[in-house]
């Protein structure tokens, strides 16, 4: 497993907040709280774009490989066409815009904010619609399956049925939720808690009934305590089907088979925390954001960066180091 570090002639200022690969190219898109947008080209090491602005971006998504959106500090969702560089203004939520995710199947920007609501903006139309009244800490999509975590609980929505929840469940953990990622190949999904525990909930074809499971991202340290390490992202492996690889705010990522249980592989600790997580669409490079996440007052005040990591073969890092220890 090899990797590299993207170069920036002009380093990120401040904190990232989210990376998301293309859909269909190994373009990456990076959002950060020093108020710009980037567009780097992995392929050819180039920055293939920076957007600034004034507000800082809490997150971004592609609509394709040409047309981005983002959220901002000030509410407003903006939509960005990477090749002709124009920024409009989708709409704004009341509060700060915390996240958002692209449907393909509805062409909707689906977007939470501290104002407590989910919107729906229908790019076609022009306008929004389905206001869900939620405080959301993260959110996923798979096809019409949207999936919000919301304090300790996970809901699902089915877009063709909005303005009722299809399923909810309260997690065991009686712990914040920080992330949850969609299973792309099944129904199911992932999350990762403030205190370091991930829980998995994935119908298997074989195993109707499977009632999910949990488990800790840390082992036990020395002195018989757990290791309450906020889990920041979680995100499916388009290579190997069921697998998942977490990042957490120690600066830990690491790789997990969902049906079998285990852990696949382990990259060395980077300096900061892992702030953000991107497959490509083939599953061969996975980017990682070191970064603070202002969680703590003691963050360290290291630069941002990104590396990019390549899955050379995913087989055969599970046989090597899968059953490594952490020290």
């Amino acid at each position: 497993m090899k990797g590299f570090r993207l170069e920036f002639e002009k380093p990120i200022a401040d904190a990232i907040s989210r990376i998301r690969f293309a859909p269909h190219s190994n373009n990456l898109l990076i959002s950060s709280w020093d108020s710009s947008l980037r567009l780097y080209d992995v392929d050819s090491s180039q920055l293939r774009l920076e957007s600034p602005g004034e507000p800082p971006l809490l997150d971004c998504c592609f609509q394709n490989d040409a047309v981005v959106f983002t959220a901002a500090s000030d509410g407003f969702i903006r939509r960005c066409d990477l090749h002709l560089g124009i920024n409009d203004a989708v709409g704004n939520h009341d509060d700060i815009a915390t996240c958002l995710q692209f449907s393909e199947e509805t062409s909707q920007v689906v977007t939470a904010g501290l104002d407590k609501k989910i919107m729906f903006w229908d790019i076609r139309m022009g306008r929004a619609s389905g206001n869900l009244d939620a405080d959301v800490a993260s959110m996923s999509l798979s096809g019409y399956d949207l999936i919000v975590a919301v304090g300790a609980s996970v809901n699902m929505y089915d877009f063709r049925y909005l303005g009722r929840s299809v399923q909810s469940s309260e997690l065991r953990m009686d712990v914040q939720i920080k992330c949850v990622s969609s299973n792309p190949y099944s129904r199911g999904h992932v999350v990762g808690s403030i205190d370091g525990r991930v829980a998995v909930e994935i119908s298997h074809p074989s195993d109707s009934n499977n009632p999910g499971y949990m488990f800790r991202c840390h082992p036990k340290s020395k002195d018989g305590r757990h290791h309450l390490v906020p889990v920041n992202d979680v995100v499916f492996s388009p290579l190997s089907r069921g697998a998942f690889v977490t990042g957490d705010n120690e600066g830990y990522v690491a790789a997990w088979d969902a049906q079998s249980r285990r852990r696949l592989f382990e990259l060395p600790r980077f300096s900061n925390s892992v702030a953000s997580l991107s497959y490509n669409h083939g599953g061969q490079l996975l980017a990682v954001a070191s970064s603070c996440t202002y969680q703590e007052a003691t963050a360290i005040e290291e630069p941002p960066q990104i590396f990019i990591i390549r899955i050379d073969d995913i087989q055969q890092q599970s046989a090597c180091v899968g059953s490594s220890s952490r020290h």
